[in-house]
């Protein structure tokens, strides 16, 4: 095998092994930061490794778009991606009911290893918003948008009522947080997928807002504002866990419930107004669908 061959296969090698090397430089680099910051040869292997994995993707990079350009001109459900709103919009649902269980599924799961009402509160909190989304996904799925207008604000209206149940809920929760300083040292992996999620989530309810508005539907709309409140939620949950993670040493105990209390005051405030706000509209247009069909 002569040389040019040999460097070939380096900077180019075959998918399948750029697709292997891929995790495992991302585990390893992860270890190193965490465990290994000292220097030690794990720590510099992985560094290299990282930086040869991040070489060879970007000069695939080319060849990456143009297949995956191709693939979305011949796969048939990449076409129907692209052309089909309804099911561009039903699969983001229905990715995002996924995306809420799993978070619903981590903090139960550290609920019952910390033994936390506080962790559990959060999951059947979480679960709720999934079992909300269920019911709108299972609508979507066989109504396109505006098909039955009565029907989607009615389960309009109902999101907010719900909404407004469930916000007692939360400021318990809240006040059991602030005032008995009920949070937990996470691990820094933890931590950082807790803020992963938030941010995920964050963004994706912003991109929601703007996404959703066109299609004036308020099936969609409910969608985004448990979107929009399951972020506020996990953002608080957040700022508890950096707060009690990276904040003791800077911030007093005082300084820490202040903030928490002014953060869930704020959150607890903003989704009453939005649960209020559901069922004000949602009644509002009930009635005027049924004035409309009673002339």
């Amino acid at each position: 095998m002569n040389s040019k061959r040999i460097l070939k296969l380096v900077l180019f090698p075959p998918i399948s092994v750029m697709l292997l090397i891929l995790p495992v430089a991302a585990a390893l680099l992860v270890y190193s930061l965490v465990y290994r910051s000292d220097g030690s040869p794990i720590a510099i292997a992985s560094y290299v490794l990282a930086f040869y994995t991040l070489i060879v993707w970007c000069m695939r990079l080319p060849y990456l778009i143009k297949r995956i350009e191709k693939l979305k001109s011949e796969n048939r459900f990449l076409k129907r991606w692209r052309t089909d709103a309804r099911f561009r919009v039903n699969l983001s649902l229905f990715g995002t009911l996924l995306f809420n269980v799993a978070y619903a599924l981590l903090q139960l799961g550290m609920g019952i290893t910390h033994k936390s009402f506080w962790f559990c509160s959060l999951a059947g909190y979480y679960f709720t918003l999934a079992l909300m989304r269920f019911f709108l996904v299972r609508y979507t799925r066989k109504h396109a948008a505006r098909e039955k207008m009565l029907v989607e604000h009615r389960k309009y209206r109902n999101c907010g009522i719900i909404f407004l149940a469930m916000n007692l809920a939360l400021s318990l929760m809240i006040f059991f947080m602030v005032y008995w300083n009920r949070t937990f040292h996470h691990h820094e992996i933890t931590t950082i997928a807790l803020a992963a999620y938030t941010f995920t989530s964050f963004t994706f309810a912003v991109i929601n807002i703007v996404k959703y508005r066109k299609y004036n539907s308020p099936v969609y709309s409910a969608s985004r504002t448990i979107s929009l409140a399951s972020a506020c939620v996990s953002m608080l949950t957040l700022e508890a866990t950096m707060l009690t993670t990276f904040g003791k040493e800077t911030m007093s105990l005082f300084e820490r419930r202040l903030l928490l209390g002014i953060s869930g005051g704020v959150i607890s405030a903003f989704v009453i107004a939005m649960a209020i706000y559901m069922i004000v509209r949602g009644t509002k247009e009930i009635k005027l669908i049924g004035d409309k069909n009673g002339k």
